[in-house]
């Protein structure tokens, strides 16, 4: 019997390796590329280092070349993501608080519809939502992204689960006795108790919104309103198609290395938000593991 635990716990390993390999490989590459030029890059090996001053000489480049440009889309990019996920916790956690804790006519109906409207593929919803915003002409206005960011979900989904399965209804219950009514309960009860919940469901409505690229795609027509998603389709679609000598290109066009220094610059952001949130997401995702 241990020896098969040993075979199973070896496996396990394997498998974890086998995808942290496939996770952590492409990072690191990313995160090597700055320290390289172009043609270092093409010649040398994918994984070795190139040099601190190559790294900083890539990150000037950028923000000489593209700063103001990369600043627009960063600026956009929190406007909708920010705005976006604030609607989406205004309607999720109550949502989901009432889908887990009050009793209506329609209430597992509606549960279901909204499990099942969490597995179709976001791309699906585009088209009506765009000609839902060209009805009321907001399309090319920041409502018509920020709007279609409030409908999330999966957030629903996980304050259904923390609530039905962590907020204890005696206390939901006592509160009731005390005199307070729906809202008071869940203002004053419910909702202090859920900030892990928050916490996670906040986050990930915000990586939602911040990678997103096709709703904006449609929904903007100019630079000046893209976010950073598809202003790094822009870049990558102005590299050129051949690949440079060592010294024989332009100190304005865009290569390889800064296009990694783009998507680093993009997704910081979200590691920074991660570093300084990562304990309570860790207590919003094991807050359902046990009930009471």
């Amino acid at each position: 019997m241990p020896a098969r635990r040993y075979i199973v716990n070896f496996v396990g390993l394997i498998v974890l390796l086998v995808f942290v390999a496939f996770f952590g490989v492409p990072m690191l590459w990313l995160l090597l590329a700055p320290t390289k030029t172009n043609y270092q890059l093409l010649n040398e090996s994918p994984f070795a280092f190139g040099s601190l001053s190559t790294f900083a000489h890539t990150f000037s480049k950028m923000i000489n070349y593209q700063g103001q440009l990369m600043l627009t889309w960063l600026e956009n990019s929190a406007i909708y993501s920010f705005g976006g996920t604030a609607l989406a916790l205004a309607a999720a956690i109550p949502a989901g608080y009432g889908l887990a804790l009050t009793q209506f006519i329609g209430r597992r109906a509606l549960l279901s519809i909204t499990l099942v409207v969490m597995i179709l593929p976001s791309t699906a919803l585009v088209l009506p939502l765009f000609l839902e915003a060209s009805a009321v002409h907001l399309v090319g206005t920041v409502w018509s992204v920020i709007l279609p960011f409030a409908f999330f979900p999966f957030g629903v989904y996980l304050a259904y689960i923390y609530f039905s399965s962590t907020i204890p209804r005696d206390l939901l219950a006592a509160a009731r006795i005390d005199g307070a009514g729906e809202w008071g309960v869940f203002r004053y009860v419910a909702l202090p108790l859920a900030r892990p919940i928050v916490a996670l469901v906040a986050f990930f409505a915000f990586v939602a919104d911040w990678t997103n690229y096709y709703l904006p795609f449609v929904m903007t027509y100019t630079n000046s309103q893209y976010p950073m998603s598809i202003g790094l389709q822009i870049l990558i679609g102005s590299a050129p198609i051949f690949s440079p000598t060592a010294s024989g290109y332009a100190a304005s066009e865009v290569f390889t290395p800064d296009l990694a220094m783009a998507t680093l610059i993009a997704i910081l952001p979200i590691v920074i938000i991660f570093l300084f949130a990562q304990r309570t997401l860790v207590k919003g995702m094991l807050a359902g593991a046990t009930k009471g």
